[in-house]
């Protein structure tokens, strides 16, 4: 008892001396929908006077991603001294989504945007972050125009920004910050700097480069983005609204370290929302450790039918949508572990699901004071592999209490609340041919390794 309250207090001294950036109530927005944050971005595109850096996963070849392209050359051609710079995942760009053929990525349709516009130049970084896609992508998150933070976990495609009639459910900040975007847009214009030609996907070049040339460069770049940061004075109090942009790549990042610290600082609640459930053994630790200590823990995880992975048929069945099924086994195994604790409502379990839409929201709530807005999924692959971000929120005097709360309402809206792991569909109940595969998985122990990089 005495040690849990030393390493208490000591993660509570960490987030406290963790450099802040005051923020004003009123300039923090959440958003509700995909819809309207796609609307919201276009509007301030159109607006947008000084900067506009779009960071995502990818920007897709669809009515979406070319609408928002489209809207970029428009504004570069209307406004030559506007400053735009797009970075992307090196790796996600250049493959085809999954089924199609290899020819049909991003990468040559942002070549084919470059000729087609050749009296404007729109810079577009793929950021690589691994020698291949397994083993680490960029999955920074968060856009800045002039001088508004656009934060989401979403990338920019149909189905996450909602232009049809399927969507996958994110989060949505709009956080109005000129410290904070600019510390934000040192960093993006950093490594467009570092990258320099190299990895511009508008460029020729990038289509004949050395397969031996790209690996020395990826090696020089991970180094560099293992050690970069977000720079800026700290100018916030710790009684105040406060923001904090974190960076993470690797499992001793300082983003790692700061979710770690948040979770061990837990007085009363933690609210743990992720898209895939396989926590790091870490977080499943300070979980166990925040249960045994009496404090409550809710869960809000997406339902295997509501991960982008999933096949509704067995006829467009692939080894990767066996995915879903995996996260799903870990997800009932973890409820068997801990079902005391469900069952004195220590702890609760939300699974969401909606028709065919898919669930991509991912964050931390810890008590009443403190929120983090992320892409990490806070999985294994996030912890180790994945270059990450998220910006802590500091509110002490809960003076965005109640945006929050909403936020909180609207993820719960299509959820079920587990009671028990029986609820949960076990493996004699998959179909036969996916209740083969994870059989053969298991006895191989492959399915120990897959977890690794899930």
């Amino acid at each position: 008892m005495i040690l849990s309250r030393f390493y208490f207090n000591q993660n509570k001294i960490n987030l406290l001396t963790l450099p802040k950036i005051k923020q004003s109530s009123s300039d923090f927005l959440i958003i509700y929908s995909a819809y309207k944050f796609k609307k919201i971005l276009l509007k301030m595109i159109n607006k947008a006077k000084k900067r506009i850096y779009i960071v995502a996963l990818f920007l897709e070849n669809d009515s979406a991603g070319q609408t928002i392209l489209n809207a970029l050359y428009k504004k570069k051609h209307d406004f030559p001294n506007i400053e735009i710079i797009i970075l992307v995942d090196w790796y996600r760009a250049q493959r085809g989504r999954i089924g199609k053929e290899s020819h049909e990525n991003n990468a040559y349709w942002y070549r084919e945007m470059a000729i087609k516009n050749s009296n404007i130049e729109i810079p577009i970084y793929g950021i690589p972050i691994n020698f291949i896609e397994v083993l680490g992508i960029f999955h920074v998150k968060g856009s800045i125009i002039d001088n508004t933070l656009l934060y989401t976990g979403a990338s920019f495609n149909n189905i996450y920004l909602h232009e049809d009639k399927i969507y996958r459910y994110d989060r949505y900040q709009l956080i109005k910050n000129t410290l904070l975007a600019n510390s934000m847009s040192k960093w993006i214009k950093s490594c467009a700097k570092k990258m320099k030609d190299f990895n511009r996907f508008d460029k020729e070049s990038i289509f004949n480069k050395k397969k031996k040339n790209v690996r020395k460069k990826i090696r020089y770049f991970r180094h560099y983005l293992r050690n970069s940061s977000y720079n800026f004075c700290s100018n916030g109090k710790n009684n105040e609204l406060t923001v904090t942009p974190l960076l993470g790549l690797g499992k001793k990042s300082l983003l790692n370290n700061t979710i770690s610290q948040l979770i061990q600082h837990t007085r009363n609640k933690l609210i743990i929302s992720t898209p895939y459930f396989n926590f790091p053994k870490k977080l499943s630790n300070y979980v166990n450790n925040l249960l045994k200590q009496g404090k409550k823990v809710e869960i809000i995880v997406g339902d295997k039918q509501a991960n982008d992975f999933y096949a509704e048929s067995e006829k467009d069945f692939q080894m990767i949508n066996i995915i879903p099924y995996i996260y799903e086994i870990n997800l009932r195994n973890f409820m068997i572990s801990y079902q005391s604790y469900i069952n004195n409502n220590q702890l609760t379990i939300y699974v969401w699901k909606n028709g065919s839409n898919s669930f991509h929201s991912k964050g931390l709530w810890i008590d009443k004071e403190w929120m983090l807005i992320t892409g990490n999924n806070l999985n294994i692959r996030a912890w180790k592999l994945d270059l990450e971000n998220g910006i802590l929120i500091h509110d002490p005097l809960l003076k965005v209490f109640k945006k929050r709360e909403k936020e909180l309402s609207m993820l719960r809206l299509y959820t079920k609340k587990i009671q028990h792991f029986s609820e949960i569909e076990n493996i004699d109940s998959y179909p036969v041919r996916i209740k083969k595969i994870i059989y053969r998985l298991k006895r191989t122990y492959i399915d120990f390794f897959i977890k690794k990089i899930l």
